[in-house]
C-alpha cells in the first residue's frame, strides 16, 4: 500500500457556502422594556451561534459561519436592515430567536425561499414562547412554513444553557436548511440518458429545478470518448492514479469462463480507461484549473455538479469498459489524491437515487451508497438453501443490497469508532482507514455477460454492526415526489452462508446485508413487508440513523414521506403540518405539501 495524504477541506463548486443567520427579536417597546432586554437578547443570538458554529460542518468540510443581525429587531425597519445584511453576507438559513414578547408579523423573516426557525425561550418572566406561536400562527396565514423550537422544561430568565431538546431541534432544522441552501443554483450532470429503461434514469428537470433549485446538464456518453481520444485529461493525474491502481487496487478471481476471459492485456488497458473515465466525470462536474493550463478552457469549468450519473448500460457497456471503477472510487472518501470529499455519482444515472445519496451526504459528509434493493431472503429460505437458520437481529430474514459493479469503499465498513464498524464524515477518516477499506476490496473483472466491453467491479462484503439508513425517492405521476426512508443495521451472516447466497446473484459485486428496524406493524411489520413496499429497485444508504434529517429536509422541499419507521418524537417539520390534522401526520404531511407546493415553484 502506498501512503495516503489528507487533503484539506475546500470548495470545489461555484457559490460561497451558504451561512446561517440569526436574527433576535425584541420587544420594541422603548422606555424601559426593550432597554431592559436588549441584552439578553443579543447574548441569546451569540450564544446560538456559537452552538452552532461548534457542532456544525459543511459537507466539505468547511466550518459553518453564523451571521448575526447588527441589532435586535424591534420592527419593520430593522428587520429590512437585517435582510439586506444577510442578503450580502450569503444566508441561506434563517432563524430567530427571543427571549421576550415581540410584534410578529414586524418583526418576521418574509423571504419565501430561505429555510426559517424561530426559537422562543421558555420562560415566565418575559413571554418568548407567546411570541413564538404568535409568528409561527403569522407564518402559516402568510403561506411561510417555519419551523417552531419550544424548550419542554421551563427555563430561568438569566439562564443562558441551551437545554438538550432545543440543541437537537436547532441541529436537526440547521443541518437539513444548510442541504437545501448548498443545493440551490448547483448542477445535477447527467451522463448519458435512460439505462435500460429504469424509470428513475428519466432525468427529470422539473423536478429538480421546481423542487430543489438546481439544473440539469445532459452531457452525452460520446464526450467520453471525445476526451479519452483528444487527451483531455491530465496526463500526469493519470500516470500518478495508474501507478496508485497497481499499488493499491488488487485483483480478484476472473469468474469468467475462460473462453470469455479478456486477455491480460486487454485487462490493462481496462484499467487505463477505467481511470481515464473517472478523471473525465469529476472534470465534467467540478472541472480543473490544469486542463486550462493544458489549452482547454471550456472543459476547465465543467458543469459545477452537485450529483451526477452515469448511464453506462447498455450503449457504453456493450463496448467499452463499464463505469464501474470510476463511481466506486469517486463515492469514495479517497483516491490517490488522498483522503477528500466524495463526489456522489449515481449508477445506471439513476437520478432518483443520486439525490437521496446527495442528501444524505449534505447531513452527514460521509460517503453514501447506492444499492439494487436487490432479494429478501427469509429464515425459512436460507435454512432451505444453506442449512443455516439466522438468529439475532437477521432471524425474520435479511435484505439483499447489491450493486452491479460499483460501490464506494467506505461501505467495507472498515472504519471504526471504539472498535466498532462506522462510515465517517471524510475529514474523519484516517490514512489507515483508508488502506483498510482497500484492503478489503478486490477488484473483479467483469462479467462479460452483462458487461462485454470489460471493467473492473469492486467487490467487497460490509461488516455487520452498523446502523445505516436506506432512503428512495420516487416521481408518482398527479402526486409529484414522494420519499421512502429505512431505517435499520447491516448484519453478518456466516461466510459460508454469505458465498452460497451471494454467488446466487453475482459473486463480483458487493454486498450488504441489511435488517430494517421493524414497528411491528404496517409495512415495517417485518423485512418482507419493507422490501414489498419498497418503491424501485434501487435504494441508497449512509452511515447512522439520519431519517429524522431526512424527513426535516423533506419538509422544507415540500416532499413528503410515505413510509419511515423514525420514532414519532424525533419527527420535526415546520408549525403549520400541525393544521392538517395531528392524529394521522402521514396523512398531514401529505396535504401540507400539496398545499404549499414546491419550494421554488
Amino acid at each position: 500500500m502506498s501512503e495516503i495524504k489528507v487533503n484539506p477541506p475546500q470548495n470545489r463548486l461555484v457559490g460561497d457556502m451558504p451561512k446561517i443567520g440569526i436574527r433576535p427579536t425584541i420587544d420594541g417597546r422603548q422606555r424601559g422594556v426593550r432597554e431592559s432586554l436588549e441584552d439578553q437578547t443579543m447574548s441569546m443570538a451569540k450564544n446560538v451561534a456559537a452552538f452552532l458554529s461548534e457542532n456544525l460542518r459543511h459537507s466539505n468540510g468547511l466550518p459553518v459561519e453564523c451571521v448575526i443581525a447588527d441589532s435586535t429587531i424591534g420592527g419593520v425597519a430593522e428587520a429590512a436592515q437585517c435582510a439586506e445584511k444577510f442578503a450580502r453576507a450569503g444566508v441561506g438559513v434563517s432563524l430567530t430567536v427571543t427571549p421576550c414578547w415581540c410584534y410578529g408579523s414586524e418583526t418576521m423573516d418574509m423571504d419565501p425561499l430561505i429555510p426559517k426557525a424561530v426559537w422562543g425561550f421558555n420562560g415566565t418572566e418575559r413571554p418568548g414562547a407567546v411570541y413564538l406561536a404568535a409568528v409561527l400562527a403569522g407564518y402559516s396565514q402568510k403561506g411561510l412554513p417555519a419551523f417552531g423550537i419550544y424548550g419542554r422544561d421551563v427555563q430561568d430568565s438569566d439562564d443562558t444553557t441551551i437545554p438538550a431538546d432545543v440543541q437537537e431541534k436547532l441541529l436537526r432544522f440547521a443541518r437539513a436548511g444548510l442541504a437545501v441552501a448548498t443545493m440551490q443554483g448547483k448542477s445535477c450532470v447527467s451522463m448519458g440518458g435512460v439505462s435500460m429503461g429504469i424509470a428513475g434514469s428519466i432525468v427529470n428537470h422539473d423536478f429538480f429545478e421546481s423542487y430543489l433549485g438546481m439544473r440539469v446538464e445532459a452531457i452525452d456518453m460520446s464526450e467520453f470518448i471525445r476526451r479519452m481520444q483528444e487527451e483531455i485529461y491530465d496526463p500526469v493525474e493519470f500516470e500518478m492514479a495508474l501507478d496508485w491502481v497497481k499499488a493499491n487496487c488488487k485483483e480478484g478471481e476472473d469468474v469468467n469462463p475462460p473462453e470469455q476471459q479478456r486477455s491480460r492485456e486487454q485487462k490493462d488497458e481496462d484499467w487505463a480507461v477505467s481511470i481515464k473515465m473517472a478523471l473525465i466525470a469529476r472534470d465534467l462536474m467540478v472541472g480543473s484549473p490544469r486542463l486550462a493550463e493544458l489549452g482547454f478552457g471550456e472543459e476547465a469549468h465543467g458543469r459545477n455538479g452537485i450529483v451526477a450519473g452515469f448511464q453506462g448500460q447498455r450503449q457504453w457497456t456493450d463496448f467499452m469498459p463499464n463505469g464501474d471503477f470510476m463511481e466506486a472510487i469517486l463515492n469514495s472518501s479517497f483516491d490517490w489524491n488522498g483522503i477528500r470529499q466524495p463526489y456522489i455519482v449515481a449508477t445506471e444515472n439513476d437520478a432518483l437515487n443520486g439525490v437521496c445519496m446527495l442528501f444524505g451526504h449534505l447531513l452527514t459528509g460521509s460517503a453514501q451508497i447506492f444499492s439494487d434493493v436487490r432479494t429478501y431472503w427469509s429464515a425459512d429460505a436460507i435454512e432451505r438453501v444453506t442449512g443455516y437458520r439466522p438468529t439475532g437481529l437477521a432471524e425474520n430474514g435479511v435484505l439483499h443490497l447489491i450493486n452491479s459493479g460499483p460501490s464506494a469503499l467506505d461501505g467495507t465498513g472498515e472504519q471504526q469508532i471504539d472498535g466498532s464498524p462506522v462510515m465517517k464524515s471524510w475529514w474523519d477518516v484516517t490514512p489507515e482507514e483508508a488502506s483498510k477499506c482497500l484492503e478489503a476490496t478486490e477488484w473483479r473483472a467483469s462479467v462479460t455477460e452483462y458487461f462485454r466491453g470489460g471493467g473492473w467491479s469492486s467487490d467487497f462484503l460490509t461488516r455487520g454492526g452498523m446502523p445505516v439508513t436506506m432512503s428512495r425517492i420516487n416521481l408518482v405521476q398527479g402526486l409529484g415526489p414522494v420519499l421512502q426512508i429505512a431505517e435499520g443495521y447491516t448484519v453478518d451472516l456466516p461466510a459460508e452462508v454469505h458465498d452460497i447466497l451471494d454467488a446466487r446473484t453475482n459473486s463480483t459485486w458487493p454486498s450488504t446485508w441489511f435488517v430494517p428496524r421493524t414497528t411491528g406493524s404496517g409495512v415495517f411489520s417485518d423485512p418482507y413487508s419493507v422490501m414489498n413496499a419498497w418503491g424501485a429497485n434501487h435504494g441508497a444508504f449512509g452511515y447512522g440513523h439520519i431519517g429524522a434529517d431526512l424527513i426535516t429536509l423533506a419538509s422544507m422541499l415540500r416532499i413528503p414521506v410515505y413510509m419511515h419507521n423514525v420514532p414519532e418524537k424525533d419527527v420535526f417539520r415546520p408549525g403549520a403540518w400541525n393544521a392538517f390534522g395531528t392524529a394521522d401526520l402521514e396523512g398531514a404531511d401529505f396535504r401540507a405539501c400539496a398545499n404549499f407546493g414546491a419550494l421554488y415553484r
